[in-house]
């Protein structure tokens, strides 16, 4: 027996075809029937790794009597969270706005004009601890809506109203024309220092998150204003995260946060996009310090996404749940008892030792593989030889792997999101050219090419594919993060496809998106399906903000093809939230590394030469591996079969000849254009000349 869901593509939404509730997915045919039964509708918002929404299908919506009692009085309508986050924006505000809170399961009764009058997030089915029960809840709105519909229908329309009035920014502070400078990224940064935990790193208590974007905007203001005081924030957190159970010891990648605040019990769950965000955020670390332990969890994230979380035809899947064989973790701790039987007991005895596994254990009578301290430390500690001790437990890690991999593996979310694919195509665009690996370069491309291929059509995007298909509009993030990667990949291959197309995309969103009133950007578009409110993605949650991606894209497209179209729309973008950027750093992350990049200093960056040549190649490997952060880098190709250029690049190569047989390097900072160097010798001391600072070489512990 399946309800209407049986059709559908969505993990989360098969996860409730089976129920007796007769579930509808988001669309006017489930609407049309509320209004033609004058029903109310109640939306229920998830997705397929939530445990609350687990748990409510299990205690709720699988009970025949509570089914009845919505199939009687309702229109039910099941939505996933990340195919529709239009939709979960709008209804997630107007929870907050009636509970002061919001969550997963997200429960909201709707009038039949989709309007919001009543809501929350898990319910049980009976009360209990001070919650009200499901049961009750549906019997009471059931009765109110026969007999007090005009205050719920009234309520509504106040309610809805309200949440049209939350893309207006006139509370955000001061006036919208105040004028940017550095001292408001000082000013956010100190703000972020007073949030440090100085004794495990990262920024609040617990449950902790990584803030990959702060981090980043730590190590860009630090680096460029020569400020060690911030490093300790910087490398701390990198560390601790790095050495705590919140990474992935034998399979590469992290979870996605810590249930503490010392980063060692996770919640198990792996996101494409925190692996993407975290192992940018790891790359450009390695790139400002030269600490190889950063590059080597960089590489070991993004290798655990090509193994793990990589499609056939080259997209990158959304997740892994933190469920196996229905416990939390199953899949990646283990006994003590476990590790002798596979490793001996000498080998066993230093594993548990250096990744802190004891007979009690650390997560319910087992052990989550963490370093209670850097490895050189215990080697030192210990008397053992540094390298020596690295061969043995890379060896047991090997073979703890490889039993880990005949055990049941949590499920994998198979969907394929425009948006995430975006910042994985980015982090391994970018660790190719910095770790010089080919392979990852090959994943950025063959992923980009299934998005080109798949999901864009005349210059519009979908989100979703899944199960074979293309599904649903783009929303102002999926054009933001895409088009930015193909930014990336230009930069590490300089096909101009790739800078052609982003820049296609980036007209795109300001035609589309744009709001021309108020600025900032529409987290849907124009024609997109009317809804109750057409919100705006100002602030980051686990993601960057829609508004601060596109930010970003412009910036570094502008600069990129000397547009200034793309400036000064980069410029409104971030103005509406000119009051708040020095208060709410965590918030508005994204948004200050797109501010960082638009004040400059801009580097401009052309390299004329064969590609094909060794100093070229040369030249290009020096420019990826140092911490330039506000560079653009266009290539005009020299050699007996030179590549086009693209015709977005054009006006920044117009002019730029090659001074002699080699390469010769043109750099523009702050519209003031330097006279051009030829040789790699000359090229790399121009190259050193560039770097503000060597202040963070050689810092952070080793792992």
């Amino acid at each position: 027996m399946t309800n209407q869901l049986a059709g559908e593509t969505s993990a989360y939404l098969l996860q409730h075809a089976e129920n007796p509730v007769d579930w509808h997915a988001w669309g006017e045919r489930a609407i049309r029937k509320a209004r033609d039964e004058d029903k109310p509708i109640f939306l229920s918002i998830g997705y397929a790794a939530c445990h609350w929404c687990h748990v409510m299908a299990h205690e709720s919506f699988e009970d025949p009597r509570i089914a009845r009692l919505m199939n009687e009085n309702f229109i039910n309508i099941k939505v996933d969270r990340e195919e529709r986050p239009d939709l979960d924006q709008i209804y997630m505000n107007a929870v907050q706005m009636m509970t002061g809170h919001g969550g997963w399961p997200m429960s909201v009764f709707l009038t039949p004009a989709c309007e919001p009058f009543f809501g929350g997030t898990y319910w049980p089915p009976q009360s209990r601890q001070g919650m009200p029960g499901f049961e009750q809840v549906l019997r009471a709105v059931a009765e109110a809506w026969k007999t007090r519909r005009p205050r719920a229908v009234e309520q509504a329309a106040r309610l809805t109203e309200q949440l049209r009035q939350t893309n207006r920014t006139d509370g955000f502070g001061p006036p919208a024309n105040r004028p940017f400078r550095r001292e408001l990224l000082s000013s956010a940064v100190g703000q972020a220092a007073r949030l440090f935990d100085r004794e495990f790193g990262g920024f609040g208590g617990a449950p902790k998150f990584p803030h990959p974007m702060l981090l980043q905007l730590l190590l860009r203001v630090g680096y460029a204003e020569r400020r060690d005081d911030l490093l300790p924030l910087i490398t701390q957190t990198l560390d601790r995260m790095a050495g705590g159970g919140i990474y992935d010891h034998l399979g590469g990648g992290f979870h996605r946060y810590s249930v503490d605040a010392r980063w060692l019990v996770p919640h198990f769950e792996k996101m494409l996009y925190d692996n993407a965000l975290l192992a940018t955020c790891y790359t450009e670390a390695f790139q400002a310090t030269g600490q190889t332990a950063y590059a080597r969890v960089a590489r070991e994230t993004l290798d655990y996404v090509l193994r793990e979380m990589t499609a056939p035809q080259g997209g990158f899947y959304s997740r892994q749940d933190a469920d196996s064989e229905g416990q939390e973790g199953k899949y990646f701790v283990w006994t003590t008892t476990e590790l002798q039987q596979l490793l001996g007991s000498e080998a066993a005895a230093t594993f548990a030792s250096v990744y802190g596994a004891t007979a009690t254990g650390n997560f319910e009578g087992a052990n989550i593989l963490h370093l209670p301290e850097p490895v050189t430390v215990w080697a030192a500690r210990h008397g053992r030889d540094p390298d020596e001790l690295e061969r043995e437990l890379s060896e047991s890690r090997r073979k703890l792997l490889a039993a880990r991999g005949r055990r049941i593996a949590p499920g994998r979310d198979e969907k394929i999101l425009v948006s995430w694919n975006g910042l994985m195509i980015h982090a391994m665009a970018l660790a190719g050219g910095v770790f010089q690996e080919p392979r990852y370069q090959q994943a950025a491309r063959r992923a980009a090419d299934f998005m080109l291929t798949h999901m864009l059509d005349d210059h519009r995007l979908r989100h979703s594919w899944c199960r074979a298909e293309a599904r649903l509009a783009a929303y102002l993030d999926d054009y933001a993060a895409l088009a930015n990667s193909l930014v990336t990949l230009y930069e590490a291959d300089f096909q101009p496809r790739w800078i052609d197309t982003a820049v296609q995309l980036a007209e795109t969103l300001i035609e589309r998106f744009m709001d021309r009133e108020q600025g900032g950007f529409f987290y849907t578009a124009t024609d997109h399906e009317p809804l109750i409110a057409r919100n705006k993605d100002l602030f980051d949650s686990s993601v960057p903000s829609g508004n601060a991606l596109a930010a970003t894209l412009l910036v570094r497209l502008g600069r990129l093809t000397g547009r200034a179209d793309f400036l000064d729309a980069a410029e409104r973008a971030m103005q509406p939230l000119a009051g708040v950027l020095d208060r709410s750093p965590v918030a508005v992350a994204q948004t200050l590394l797109a501010l960082d990049a638009w004040l400059g200093p801009m580097l401009q960056i052309v390299l004329v030469g064969p590609l094909q040549d060794a100093d070229t190649a040369g030249v290009l490997a020096e420019l990826r591996s140092r911490f330039l952060p506000h560079k653009v880098v266009a290539l005009r190709d020299t050699g007996p079969e030179p590549r086009p250029a693209g015709t977005a690049v054009e006006p920044l190569l117009q002019g730029k000849a090659p001074l002699a047989p080699g390469p010769t390097l043109y750099v523009c900072e702050n519209f003031t254009c330097q006279a051009p160097v030829h040789g790699l010798e000359a090229i790399l001391a121009a190259l050193d000349r560039l770097e503000p600072s060597r202040v963070f070489r050689g810092t952070g512990d080793s792992l």
